[in-house]
């Protein structure tokens, strides 16, 4: 069960500057805490104050953050620069919500779509929807992925190089994962009428009982597990692309250990837009 609480700080006199900045350097950190779900910030309109709300994967994940060192010193610093040596932390409970799939089974985490030039789309969507770029999962200056491996987990003809992943993100929601693809055969966008996207990726706590319902329900998988790449990548962090019974491609993924934000171009203590990821 998830951990969720709002913190209320409320600067001493002459401390709003320093409170913010502390807060600042602590968003960067928390953010790359695998339990992680979400750190968001925010000031009262009357600039009297900060409110953060903060959730967590479950206790152990709320109890290792507590321990961190930037944490602990960040609760040092308020002694100082907060009214009451403090925050002020409330816990949080959800009123109820619909229980309609699995447990282990959360949302869709993105959507896939390949187009003949990543940087061209991006620029699109940006300025159609407002997207933003959150991380390039293969740079177009990077090694292409292509071979047995790909062509096999993938779904890929023989010869197809993927030459440029792109993840950007559309407001509080799932991620658009942008595909740039050379030297395998290709056939025009699928119109209305037509059946599927490219593909859907749906996250999972425990991907080897997804995969186990997906295959009983009439899906078949393009391989075993595999671990994601780059930024993504991690010990516990897998994915498996598998086709549903009318050929759509549907990826499962799970990502425990988190993303490594200080791989990406501008680094963590940089980055401005995070990977949208469903809560449990």
């Amino acid at each position: 069960m998830t951990i969720c609480m709002m913190a209320h700080i409320t600067p001493a006199k002459g401390q709003l500057l320093a409170v913010r900045n502390q807060i600042d350097a602590l968003t960067r950190r928390v953010r790359r805490e695998a339990g992680n779900i979400r750190f968001e910030t925010h000031e009262t309109s009357d600039a009297s104050g900060f409110v953060i709300i903060e959730e967590y994967r479950d206790d152990d994940a709320f109890q290792r953050h507590l321990a961190m060192p930037h944490t602990q010193q960040f609760n040092a610093a308020l002694e100082s620069l907060a009214e009451g040596g403090g925050s002020s932390v409330t816990e949080l409970a959800p009123l109820g919500e619909p229980d309609d799939s699995p447990a282990d089974i959360r949302a869709i985490d993105h959507i896939g779509l390949t187009v003949p030039d990543v940087e061209a789309a991006s620029l699109f969507f940006a300025d159609a929807f407002g997207a933003r770029c959150v991380y390039d999962v293969l740079p177009r200056d990077g090694e292409d992925m292509a071979g047995e491996g790909p062509e096999k987990e993938l779904g890929l003809s023989a010869g197809t190089r993927i030459v440029h992943m792109r993840l950007m993100r559309i407001g509080n929601g799932p991620c658009l994962e942008i595909f740039q693809m050379e030297d395998g055969e290709q056939q025009a966008p699928p119109r209305l009428q037509d059946i599927g996207l490219t593909h859907f990726g749906l996250y999972v706590d425990d991907i080897q009982s997804a995969t186990r319902r997906f295959e009983a329900a009439g899906g078949e998988l393009l391989s075993p597990t595999h671990p994601l790449a780059g930024v993504e990548d991690g010990p516990h962090n897998a994915g498996v692309y598998g086709r549903v019974p009318w050929g759509m491609l549907v990826e499962l993924l799970s990502y425990p250990d988190g993303i490594d934000y200080s791989n990406t171009p501008s680094g963590a203590d940089e980055a401005k837009t995070l990977r949208w990821t469903p809560h449990p």
